[in-house]
């Protein structure tokens, strides 16, 4: 199902409708927010020097570290007074970053997660259970807001309790599961040591995940675990662009449909913040169109991925991004070779004898960087046998070491013996700086 008709626009049109609102948005960004009046005067640039889409590129870019230096609401452009709602993130790393809503910034922002359900096969007819964690985090009421407008029902279950996570399940008759995709797979494996089939003993049949990437391997192991019959999509956003809503996979699962009426998004390539051409890998930034409490101008989230402008067979012309392949910040640096954690799940994935689960562990032993990957059996009988042991751990050095081109150091462990998380997966620790 296609819930809004820009969705299917042609690009004319979908341009024409971005060019209109990112005047009116760099204007009503001018005139409002100080520091950003003050990084264009800097810049050379006027509201008057947008002519087209071009002329995005004229523009200054916003960083993270601008809300840090504007905590709490040095960037919002409107009073207080008309804000009616507040969201921030978890501020695990200071203080956090605190975004906030109009009325029409929120029936902006659950519309945008209405089409993104809808691209992932939610209906009317679903029965949702949203596993996310309440609160400051807009995942879960994001979600929630956008199916309940499609009219589905919605069960605010929050994250944890497994138990009750089940039992609702199966006695609500649940057909659709909002979650991280490690939530996911961690509840699944639950409800599998509980003798449940999925396939045969459950209504689920839809995942709409987000909070942290999913790969393709990933995406297999949900089938392993929920049955072939579990269609899982992904869906792309962040507080500070607005929550859920920015983009989200479809049914044929090839890149993440942007919603391009209220988000231009470019490819820069992160060191030298340079725009690259359509279908080149790089960092993302978007521009948000018509927001009314927290406009941002060309804000660089760090993700890095690529843009398809194809036509999907779904029928939606919205451009499509690539699913995330890692975070510019997130990238380590090993012995001069780029690494980014998702390359790293991939291969694992891949290889049978082992779970979804892992950590990645970096020190520094005699001045040199040292990864250690750490992941669990699925039968704890290979434990009592040294020769299966060191076959498999040599399998998986071979198969990083194919794909990432550099040796690591693997432990196996028992089944169920590594954290699970309910929210986004902490996979990597760097105690780089601790050592020599």
């Amino acid at each position: 199902m296609i819930w809004a008709k820009e969705e299917t626009l042609p690009r004319s049109e979908i341009e024409a409708i971005q060019l209109s609102k990112l005047k009116d948005t760099v204007r009503y960004i001018y005139d409002r927010v100080k520091p950003y009046r003050d990084r264009m005067d800097a810049a050379g640039v006027k509201p008057e020097d947008i002519r087209t889409l071009e002329d995005l590129k004229k523009l200054p870019y916003t960083y993270k570290a601008d809300f840090k230096e504007n905590y709490p609401d040095g960037l919002f452009a409107v009073d207080k007074k008309e804000i009616v709602r507040y969201h921030a993130s978890s501020g695990t790393t200071g203080k956090p970053t605190v975004v906030g809503y109009t009325r029409n910034d929120l029936d902006m922002w659950l519309n945008n997660v209405a089409r993104i359900a809808c691209m992932g096969g939610a209906t009317a007819e679903d029965v949702a259970q949203i596993s996310f964690g309440y609160g400051t985090f807009t995942g879960a009421l994001g979600l929630h807001g956008g199916l309940e407008k499609i009219g589905a029902s919605v069960i605010p279950m929050s994250s944890g309790n497994t138990n009750k996570q089940i039992m609702f399940l199966k006695d609500m008759g649940v057909t659709l599961l909002v979650a991280t995709p490690s939530y996911a797979l961690h509840l699944g494996e639950e409800i599998r040591k509980r003798g449940i089939d999925p396939a045969k003993d459950l209504k689920l049949h839809i995942g709409l995940f987000g909070g942290e990437g999913m790969t393709e391997p990933m995406r297999d192991e949900m089938h392993k675990v929920w049955g072939e019959q579990f269609v899982c999509t992904q869906n792309y956003g962040m507080s500070e662009l607005c929550g859920p809503g920015v983009a989200g996979e479809c049914t044929e699962l090839c890149g993440m449909h942007v919603n391009e009426d209220w988000f231009i998004p470019e490819i820069i390539d992160p060191d030298t913040e340079e725009v690259l051409p359509p279908g080149e890998r790089g960092e993302l930034v978007v521009t948000c169109l018509g927001k009314e409490a927290l406009p941002l101008v060309r804000y660089r989230t760090g993700d890095m991925t690529r843009l398809m402008y194809e036509p999907c067979k779904c029928g939606r012309t919205t451009c499509r991004m690539e699913n995330i392949s890692g975070r510019a910040d997130d990238m380590l640096v090993i012995r001069g070779v780029n690494v980014f954690p998702t390359q790293i799940e991939e291969v694992l994935l891949k290889i049978e004898e082992i779970g979804p689960h892992y950590e990645i562990l970096v020190e520094r032993k005699n001045r040199l960087d040292v990864m250690t990957i750490t992941v669990e059996l699925i039968d704890d009988r290979l434990l009592d046998s040294y020769a299966s042991l060191s076959e498999l751990e040599g399998r998986i050095q071979r198969a990083l070491k194919s794909q990432l081109g550099l040796a690591t150091q693997i432990r196996l462990v028992a089944p169920n013996s590594l954290k699970r998380f309910e929210g986004k997966a902490k996979r990597v620790t760097d105690l780089r700086k601790d050592g020599l």
